[in-house]
């Protein structure tokens, strides 16, 4: 089986993402999350504390490492040795952008493919920049975040 790449910012990483990698940790042999630099955000979170919380919330799945990159992911994924970009539709509205995503990566590295994975219904809501608003406001994320992420976010909120 290929090796599966799952970019993202993760600004945190959300039971949903987590859902996510849970299940493709079952198609393939191994899951590189991989979290995005990107310079046209903002993040909360830097890189290497996204990194290390991604890192503590998959802990429990062997196939399953996390990384940070921050050039163009058609060459990351061919750095990796990886043949799959895993991505997640919450939406139908996720799913023009994610589409254009694909169709760019086709263009640019044609060996690679694209996957989609829906999250369980019940996680089917849950965005980070929600998880982060609700959080600022000093709301319960406990349902949506794993708990190192939810005590990440209380700390990250105190110190504002």
């Amino acid at each position: 089986m290929p090796i599966a790449i799952y970019p993202g910012t993760f600004d945190p990483i959300t039971n949903g993402h987590t859902d996510l990698i849970e299940r493709a940790s079952r198609m393939f042999d191994k899951v590189v999350v991989a979290v995005a630099y990107n310079s046209k955000k903002q993040p909360l979170l830097n890189l290497e504390e996204r990194c290390e919380l991604a890192r503590k919330a998959t802990a429990h799945i062997p196939n399953v490492t996390v990384t940070g990159f921050s050039y163009l992911l058609a060459d990351f994924v061919r750095d990796q040795g990886a043949t799959v970009i895993l991505r997640g539709l919450r939406a139908v509205s996720d799913f023009e952008y994610e589409f254009q995503l694909a169709d760019m990566n086709r263009r640019l590295a044609p060996e690679l493919e694209s996957v989609f994975l829906t999250p369980s219904n019940h996680l089917s809501y849950i965005s980070s920049s929600l998880i982060r608003e609700i959080a600022s406001l000093g709301g319960d994320v406990s349902e949506f975040v794993d708990p190192v992420v939810e005590e990440a976010l209380k700390d990250k909120f105190r110190e504002a």
